[in-house]
C-alpha cells in the first residue's frame, strides 16, 4: 500500500500522453485539464521533477502547449509506442538518474497508458500516487473502473490538491504561500 513520501526530493511527477489527437476525443477532459495545470504549477513551486511522455507523437502529436509551458526547464520529454511508461528504456533511464521512491502519475487515458503504467509502477516497488482528478478516458466509465482498480491494486489515489498539501507537509514550507494562491 502506498504511503505519504518522506520528502519532495524522493518524488517525480509522471505526466502521461496529453497529446493533440488524444484530448479532443477525451470526456470531461476541461475538468482533468484544469488540475493537471494545477499540479504542474504546484510541482513548479515545489521544485518537484517532472517526466512527460507522448504515445507515438508522429501520429498523435506533441505535448499540448499549455502543458508543455508549465513543465520545469530540463523536462524530459519521451516518446514512446508501449502503453505503460516502464516500457519504453528512455523512461527507466530518466527515473535512475535520481532515483526517486514515489512516481506521482496524471494524464490521458486513465484506462490504458496511465493504468498500466501505475501497474507497472507498484511492481517495480515505487511508492505510487495517482491524482484521481487528473486523468481523462474517453469514457467516464472506463475512467471510473480503471481508477477503482489501481486503488485496489495498491495505489494511493487522492486529488490534486491533497497531493499538492501533503508535499507540503507544513505550513512553514516556503513555498505554501505560492501552492495555497494556486488552490484557491
Amino acid at each position: 500500500m502506498s504511503t505519504i513520501p518522506a520528502s519532495v526530493s524522493s518524488v517525480k511527477l509522471v505526466l502521461v500522453d496529453v497529446q493533440a489527437r488524444l484530448v479532443p476525443a477525451m470526456s470531461d477532459f476541461e475538468a482533468a485539464a484544469n488540475r493537471i495545470k494545477l499540479l504542474l504549477s504546484g510541482a513548479k513551486e515545489l521544485a518537484l521533477p517532472v517526466i512527460a511522455t507522448e504515445q507515438y507523437p508522429q501520429g498523435l502529436g506533441n505535448t499540448l502547449p499549455e502543458f508543455a509551458e508549465l513543465l520545469p526547464e530540463n523536462t524530459p520529454v519521451i516518446a514512446k509506442t508501449g502503453f505503460s511508461v516502464f516500457q519504453e528504456p528512455e523512461f527507466i533511464k530518466a527515473l535512475e538518474k535520481d532515483k526517486p521512491g514515489t512516481l506521482i502519475f496524471c494524464g490521458i487515458e486513465s484506462h490504458v497508458c496511465v493504468f498500466q503504467s501505475v501497474l507497472d509502477s507498484l511492481a517495480a516497488g515505487y511508492n505510487t500516487i495517482l491524482a484521481c482528478d487528473a486523468v481523462a478516458s474517453r469514457k467516464n466509465a472506463d475512467r471510473d473502473a480503471a481508477i477503482g482498480q489501481m486503488r485496489a491494486s495498491g495505489a494511493m489515489v487522492i486529488g490534486t490538491e491533497s497531493i499538492l498539501f501533503m508535499l507540503l507537509r507544513n505550513a512553514k514550507n516556503p513555498a505554501f504561500k505560492a501552492v495555497s494562491k494556486l488552490v484557491r
